[in-house]
């Protein structure tokens, strides 16, 4: 029973290792399948599904090398101190070598896929790494550098589905994941004012009232980009539609629920883990995907 109870437990500090909560973050790959009204398209379906795969892979070998580099730094915060190598739950050289392993098996599983999708995932890779590096300790470069992951994740999804990608996916995609780093750097600036360690140099380059003011900038600009998409003459007439500007309501509220999440709540230190939670954001997704989907489909 003792072993058995041993053997559980270190299997979920390996599972903890891998961040799976972050795998949606890789869903992004599906947009250009999603709004190049492919998804019945079985082949390039299953195609952009293994590239999923292969993002997740690579993507947990990337945050055990992250939690390596930072365990001193991680020690020092209130949460993340409790990850398996800061905790010393794992040690290192297992969770680097099992860092190799799944980086290996991705890239292997994106070059069978295609060779295109094999070179902006070894992209997205080096980007991470060089982040881990140095990066995420200059300020405005590391919400570039995060916001960059995003759009190459959508390069991938139209490679292995084969389909054109429009420059107002990569736009928005890109718009609002810096939106969403500049979020969750406004956490690690209100950790900081209460007491709490440094924990990144790059918060002497953040302070409040910088991340609030471009918080506010961000959403304007993104809820402005959209209504311009929606109303585009090319996008109208490439989803034969002119109502596309009804879905601005939920993108709207969505914004408006996640500026409230974290301006009333000061809850936005894990966007994803606040996608997985909040019910609100959950229905608004879904709504605003259904009808979308209404429209173009």
């Amino acid at each position: 029973m003792l072993l058995m109870d041993n053997v559980t437990s270190t299997l979920a500090n390996y599972y903890k290792l891998l961040r799976p909560h972050q795998y949606v973050k890789n869903t992004f790959v599906l947009l250009p399948i999603f709004f190049a009204q492919h998804l019945t398209d079985i082949p390039a379906l299953l195609h952009t599904m293994g590239v999923f795969v292969c993002f997740c892979l690579v993507a947990s070998s990337i945050y055990i090398i992250n939690d390596y580099r930072d365990m001193k730094e991680d020690r020092q915060h209130p949460t993340k101190k409790m990850r398996p190598l800061a905790a010393g739950l794992i040690p290192s050289h297992q969770a680097l070598l099992l860092s190799f392993f799944l980086m290996s098996t991705g890239f292997y599983g994106a070059w069978m896929i295609r060779p295109e999708v094999m070179g902006v995932l070894s992209g997205y890779w080096l980007l991470n790494l060089v982040y881990s590096l140095g990066l995420k300790h200059i300020a405005l470069l590391d919400i570039m550098t995060i916001a960059t992951g995003f759009v190459l994740r959508i390069f991938a999804g139209g490679f292995a589905a084969q389909v054109k990608i429009s420059m107002w996916i990569i736009l928005l995609t890109f718009l609002l994941a810096l939106f969403l780093a500049v979020a969750k750097r406004r956490e690690d600036v209100l950790l900081l004012a209460s007491g709490i360690q440094k924990t990144r140099k790059s918060i002497d380059g953040y302070n409040l009232e910088f991340i609030n003011a471009t918080m506010v900038l961000m959403s304007a600009v993104i809820v402005v980009a959209y209504i311009f998409y929606t109303i585009s003459l090319e996008i109208r007439q490439n989803f034969h539609s002119d109502y596309l500007y009804l879905t601005v309501v939920f993108v709207l509220l969505g914004i408006l629920r996640y500026m409230q999440i974290t301006f009333v709540e000061n809850k936005s230190g894990d966007p994803t883990r606040i996608l997985l939670n909040d019910r609100f954001l959950q229905g608004t997704l879904i709504a605003w995907l259904g009808s979308f989907m209404f429209l173009i489909y």
